[in-house]
């Protein structure tokens, strides 16, 4: 990650922004601020930032409607909604849309920073490994995955999954620090065959953790996202 990334806020009210822009600055990255959805585009398409903070209720537009501008140019640019809007709905609805977090005002300006950072390391992360890469091998705190070898290993041991579990368990690792909607995945693992509601990805989860031994009050490898999603937290 480079201490020199640049980073776009887009937030309409001017303290909180300032209040965002030091922090980001403090913190050694280079800011720019727009508070509108046309100093947005602007400021986007024209210096490309390496992150976007965005807020969803601009004056001129939905933040999901730059959300998908954005996207659609660039899919790989980390953009992180920072909104006072809590409902569940919204944030599967931002998520799905291809945002890789969110976070709900008022916000601590440490767990913002923590989360910039761990949008920006899977962005670089992303950047230097494709997802087809069939010969790739995963690790976290004692959990390795060998995508050739379709093996699982827990501390040394060998842990058996079915087809399904292996392949949930893999799109964690690959995304590894994002939240992955429910429907997100269920999309990846069923397709067009996708059951009418998730509890059938729900059992599949429980299955996966009792299998890694996982302490569901405080786990380490697959943390839920209530109502939203799962996510295979960064390593400390």
């Amino acid at each position: 990650m480079s201490i020199h990334s640049t980073i776009l806020i887009v937030e309409d009210d001017p303290l909180i922004g300032k209040f965002m822009s030091r922090a980001v600055e403090d913190a050694g990255f280079r800011c720019m601020i727009a508070e509108t959805a046309k100093d947005c585009r602007i400021l986007f398409f024209s210096e490309m930032p390496d992150l976007v903070l965005l807020d969803l209720g601009l004056p001129d537009d939905d933040g999901l409607n730059l959300l998908k501008e954005m996207k659609d140019v660039r899919e790989s640019i980390p953009v992180i909604i920072v909104s006072a809007r809590e409902r569940e709905n919204e944030k599967v609805k931002a998520l799905d849309m291809g945002a890789d977090d969110y976070v709900t005002k008022p916000f601590g300006i440490f767990e913002l920073m923590a989360r910039i950072r761990t949008a920006l390391r899977h962005s670089n992360r992303a950047a230097s490994q494709t997802l087809s890469d069939e010969d790739a091998v995963f690790q976290h705190k004692g959990l390795t995955m060998d995508i050739s070898k379709h093996q699982v290993r827990l501390n040394g041991e060998e842990i058996h999954l079915t087809g399904k579990e292996f392949r949930i368990l893999e799109l964690l690792f690959r995304h590894k620090g994002k939240v992955l909607t429910y429907s997100w995945l269920m999309q990846q693992i069923w397709g067009d065959f996708i059951p009418a509601d998730n509890q059938i990805l729900r059992v599949n989860m429980a299955n996966i953790r009792r299998k890694l031994k996982e302490n569901i009050e405080e786990p380490v490898y697959i943390k839920t996202e209530l109502g939203v999603g799962y996510r295979m937290p960064e390593e400390e």
